[in-house]
């Protein structure tokens, strides 16, 4: 189950950070560790979002968050005071990628003829290689600043990371370039050189590395600017979430009066208007008026809602039909959409336990690397290879060992995966949710709100020889239409859908525990248990009989319905199964799940219910007190089963926070919605089905990038310590990796709910 870190002081409070100055993992690892050195702090900071989480106690305020983050020698910045709603003028966005994209562009510029130089022996006129440094000096020294700075900085703190190695290498290979130019023979005229990008040894003839050091630099810069931007692609789902909210509305104040106020203004309690084609402004519940509601946008379902008094309503959904007054009972930050969207900054903020392996990796990996490239140095000089093989090799060695892919592969599959999922209606919790939905081999589902639809229908109609079903419906839902039993209602909202408008009933009257009775249209008129009937004598024809010990058999409650002194119909009312519930549970199974039944209705319902639902007799379990629920789950568990729970209520919360994976509908409790780890927004047990498999294709993912940038290192390493990599191709493939692993992790932003 994913939870928040206990707390272990009354006091302690929680913080997210705003970190500047970070370029890889590493520089992430070493903010982390010395966060976690300080009394009463745990942190976690993540690289791909640029934000830490801290849980500080007594004794440390914000402040001191601050100026460690500073001495480490990065930026942090708290956060912004919070507003009640969303602005009325937002600030126009910045390109944060536009500088890196700036810089890059004119290192590319300058690069390509050096490299095109180098690469071809008869383009080598007379002073080909003076022209060559002066276009490589700029991309060296301006073009690589940011990773020479970033290594000063760290130099500074005592540590190294990966722009270490890019600026010691470039660098490197520039001044060694300089002087084999001003003190070697390599600056005389008519020098030539060949260039090979193949994986062989360096036979010394190419003294200068301009075309490396240049080459290099324009390759990483590559790299940075489509990670940065693919990571502001990837945050682009969260970012449309946030926006999805109105700006202003028409609150109803005094004598009816409307004025139109920011949605910020907004209070709990305060009466709105919603116009046709108006986005309702926060979740609120309706007091005047019907409309339909779509919610597609929110939800992902596509069919609007009907909506009238009485009924909630959630923010940022439209309102597709007549005028509503709405109620408001949540604002700002205690919103569904508010709610969602920080269900998915956390959780791509969070880090699975393999993502945590691979920052420790990425903190220990910097020096180790240098350590060698100094190694294959003295190697290569002591085997007699010469100082220009040896050179690089070393060089080599220091470029294509960056693990930027490191750093990048859970953060991005997260990002992309959890902001895909916020558009399907997903929410996930956190990385550890990921790895549960992949170990899951039972799926227990709560009955009422979950299979079925929670709320009583009319499902079937047995009319008796020679009685009109409309008639029947007609007046046993007007008399129905008058009580606000549960039961009742069904019956008359059946009525009105199926036969129109439904007569007054001229008298009324309700008969405790038995049913109602009246007249309407003239007819003397009866509806419910048989004994009211029999109250009048009136007995129950053999088919009618029949019908109803069929209808309480399934678990469904039968009405009796009379008038003029003879029985004419039986009415069938249960909670009905909901249309998709079927064909989910068949999906559930299709990814290795076994489907169990849970409910507190007696046997003949659960069983019932399962038949229609496609769930086996032997896998019911009817009859559980709510507070028994959890033990099943862990019976369960005790049995050597991973159980995923799928439930709504707040009788449901302690079994989804027991289950190994928990999925909560979004049309449930809140309760319900805190405990699970998954968020189903929309109430179409289907979404379980599409949530699981875009976990576990998430997780899938996240393997493979790992799986690559360890592989990629592993395998490259030993090809530069042997001298057999050019250093500018080690550069492109570093590069490549980096962007290799952002662009498998957007494969997710392609991931579709089954029809």
């Amino acid at each position: 189950m994913t939870t928040t870190v206990p707390a272990t002081d009354t006091d302690t409070a929680q913080v997210e950070l705003a970190i500047g100055g970070m370029t890889c993992a590493s520089c992430a690892a070493r903010i982390e560790k010395k966060l976690n050195r300080m009394d009463g702090v745990t942190a976690t900071v993540n690289y791909a979002t640029e934000k830490a989480k801290v849980e500080y106690g007594e004794g440390v305020s914000v402040d001191d968050l601050v100026a460690t983050v500073e001495k480490t020698g990065y930026t942090a910045a708290p956060p912004p005071p919070p507003s009640a709603g969303a602005p009325a003028e937002a600030a126009p966005e910045q390109d944060e990628t536009r500088p890196l994209r700036d810089r890059l562009l004119a290192s590319i510029a300058l690069s390509v003829p050096v490299i095109a130089l180098a690469m071809v022996p008869a383009w080598q006129f007379e002073y080909w290689q003076w022209l060559s440094l002066t276009l490589a000096a700029p991309v060296v020294v301006w073009g690589a600043w940011p990773f020479h700075k970033a290594a000063f900085t760290n130099a500074r703190h005592g540590a190294a990371t990966m722009d270490t190695l890019i600026s010691v290498g470039t660098i490197a290979a520039f001044l060694w370039s300089l002087w084999a130019l001003f003190f070697g023979t390599a600056g005389e005229p008519g020098m030539t050189h060949p260039f090979e990008l193949t994986i062989s040894r360096t036979d010394g003839a190419g003294n200068i590395y301009l075309e490396a050091a240049a080459g290099v630099t324009t390759f990483i810069l590559a790299g940075r600017y489509f990670e940065a931007r693919s990571k502001r692609r990837a945050g682009a789902a969260l970012k449309a979430l946030l926006e999805l909210g109105a700006k202003e509305v028409t609150v109803i104040r005094g004598g009816g009066t409307e004025t139109r106020i920011p949605v910020s203004e907004l209070a709990v309690g305060d009466r709105f208007l919603v116009r046709p084609g108006e986005k309702i402004a926060t979740d609120g519940t309706v007091v005047e008026g019907a409309s339909a509601v779509d919610a597609s946008m929110l939800t992902g379902e596509s069919v609007p809602v009907e909506v009238g008094p009485g009924d909630a309503v959630t923010g940022a959904t439209l309102n597709a039909g007549g005028r509503l007054v709405v109620e408001a009972t949540r604002v700002g930050a205690d919103t569904q959409l508010a709610r969602m969207a920080k269900l998915v900054e956390d959780a791509q903020n969070g880090k699975a336990a393999a993502q945590r392996l691979a920052d420790r990796i990425s903190a220990v990996f910097v020096p180790v690397v240098i350590a060698l490239a100094l190694g294959t140095l003295g190697f290569w000089l002591g085997n007699g290879s010469g100082l220009t093989a040896a050179f690089t090799a070393a060089v080599a060695v220091l470029i294509i060992a960056c693990p930027c892919a490191l750093g990048l592969a859970t953060p991005t599959a997260l990002m992309v995966g959890t902001g895909r999922g916020a558009q399907l209606g997903i929410l996930i919790k956190g990385p550890e949710v990921l790895e549960n939905t992949r170990r899951a081999d039972t799926v227990v589902l709560d009955k009422t709100g979950t299979v079925t639809t929670g709320k009583m229908t009319l499902l079937a109609v047995h009319t008796a020889e020679g009685t009109d079903e409309a008639e029947a419906l007609r007046l046993a839902g007007a008399l129905e239409h008058a009580s606000e039993h549960p039961i009742a209602q069904a019956v008359a909202a059946g009525a009105a859908d199926k036969v129109g408008a439904l007569p007054a009933p001229e008298d009324f009257a309700n008969v405790p525990g038995l049913g109602v009775q009246g007249v309407v249209e003239g007819h003397a008129v009866l509806v419910g248990r048989e004994q009211l009937l029999a109250e009048w004598v009136i007995e129950l024809p053999a088919g009618l009989a029949a019908a109803k010990r069929e209808a309480e058999a399934e678990g469904r409650t039968a009405i009796a319905v009379a008038w003029d002194g003879e029985a004419r119909a039986v009415l069938e009312v249960a909670d009905a199964i909901k249309d998709t519930s079927a064909e989910a549970i068949r999906r559930l199974r299709a990814l290795g799940l076994t489907p169990i039944l849970l409910t507190g209705d007696n046997k003949a319902v659960a069983e019932a219910v399962a038949r229609q639902a496609g769930i086996d007799e032997a896998d019911v379990i009817a009859e559980v007190l709510p507070e028994d629920k959890v033990e099943v789950v862990k019976r369960l568990q005790s049995e050597g089963r991973t159980v995923a729970m799928v439930g709504d209520g707040v009788n449901d919360a302690a079994a989804l926070a027991q289950a190994d994976l928990g999925l909560a509908m979004g049309t449930g409790t809140d309760a319900a919605i805190e405990a699970g780890d998954l968020t189903l927004v929309r109430g179409d047990l289907r979404a379980a089905a599409d949530a699981i498999r875009l976990s576990r294709r998430t997780l899938g993912t996240i393997k493979a990038n790992l799986v690559w940038a360890f592989g990629y290192n592993v395998a490259a390493l030993p090809l530069a310590a042997a001298g057999l990599l050019n250093p500018m191709l080690a550069g492109a493939a570093m590069a490549f990796s980096s962007v290799s692993v952002v662009a498998n992790s957007l494969r997710l932003r392609r991931f579709k709910a089954a029809e």
